[in-house]
């Protein structure tokens, strides 16, 4: 029997509504034409990922990345779809099951000082989840704390300090012994190396690394540094204004990416054979996800467009073992 992903997507589609202030109701009623926005952050996405796998989600800012990583994670509810956990959806499970999957899942977010409690001292930001869920006692709490800030490379007589007191770099390692403290399977990474400077990204990377095979962890790894997503990940989805464009194994797509955005995209990363070549940025901006186009949501900057582009939105299909892509080229 093929054993079923660890973490799958099934039709995720986010939307935010802004509806009119008191001014814009106001306005509305002496008849200006004001409407309720939505924002299409996330349209329709499916996504699996394999007990083991580190999956790199990448795209420009603004494409829904962060927005899917936060319902994967159960923090967002989705307005359209559904996750699955080993197979199995998240509604119509027990109590007992529904508060494993909240702690087997586990979320470590890109700015650690804007996420880490400034008031509380780094021993119960990192121990109070596992004392609360019953995987410590209060007698055992300063040991079972001891061992994870060791797990990630920091001295645990510093357990006593507030956040505020570590580096850059020994923030993000308290968010990550955070979400290690509860024992999780399955960890979505929301730019988590991207505020810090080069040597301390190697740095958290490698403990990324040892940590996947000394816990057996899984990984969304969320990022915008193609760089980084090529030397860690297994597999890369790509991801434009909402959808998933293309997705692949990491040396496949780098080697030669099918879908336009993402042979665009990969174009600008900075290569030693390169290093006298002109980059050049996509052309245009990214369209406003309060108004995505019609069709393919790149065609506008796309220079393969044709008629049918601006008119039916592509399928996200398999064009070779493994590989998927969303591109009416790939119809001819």
């Amino acid at each position: 029997m093929i054993e079923a992903p660890l973490v799958s997507a099934r039709g995720l589609s986010k939307r935010f509504v802004k509806r009119p202030d008191l001014a814009g109701r106001i306005a509305g009623h002496l008849g200006a034409d004001v409407r309720e926005e939505t924002v299409h952050a996330v349209d329709g996405v499916d996504l699996d990922i394999g007990k083991g796998e580190v999956v790199g989600l990448v795209g420009e800012s603004g494409c829904g990345k962060s927005t899917l990583g936060r319902m994967i994670a159960g923090l967002l509810t989705p307005t359209e779809g559904r996750v699955l956990f080993k197979g199995q959806p998240r509604e119509g499970r027990t109590a007992a099951e529904a508060h494993a999957v909240r702690l087997a899942i586990q979320m470590i977010f890109q700015d650690p000082f804007a996420s880490l409690n400034p008031r509380s001292r780094v021993e119960m930001v990192v121990g109070e989840a596992p004392l609360v869920h019953g995987m410590t006692t209060r007698a055992g709490l300063s040991g079972y704390v001891d061992d994870i800030l060791r797990r990630v490379g920091l001295d645990p007589d510093l357990k006593r300090r507030y956040p505020h007191q570590f580096s850059g770099g020994q923030r993000s390692r308290i968010g990550i012994a955070r979400a290690l403290a509860v024992k999780p399977e399955f960890l979505v990474c929301d730019e988590a190396i991207a505020a810090l400077d080069v040597s301390i990204q190697a740095q958290i990377i490698n403990l990324f690394m040892d940590l996947r095979t000394e816990f057996d962890l899984t990984y969304l790894f969320i990022s915008h540094d193609l760089g980084v997503v090529q030397h860690i990940t297994d597999r890369v989805v790509i991801m434009y204004l909402g959808r998933v464009v293309e997705a692949a194994s990491t040396d496949v797509l780098f080697a030669g990416p099918n879908h336009p955005y993402a042979q665009a995209l990969l174009a600008e990363v900075p290569r030693i054979s390169t290093s006298k070549r002109t980059f050049h940025p996509i052309k245009g901006e990214i369209p406003s996800p309060l108004d995505p186009p019609p069709g393919c949501h790149f065609h506008p900057r796309c220079p393969h467009a044709f008629a049918r582009c601006r008119n039916e939105v592509p399928v996200l299909k398999e064009i070779a073992p493994g590989r998927i892509s969303a591109c009416h080229l790939n119809d001819g």
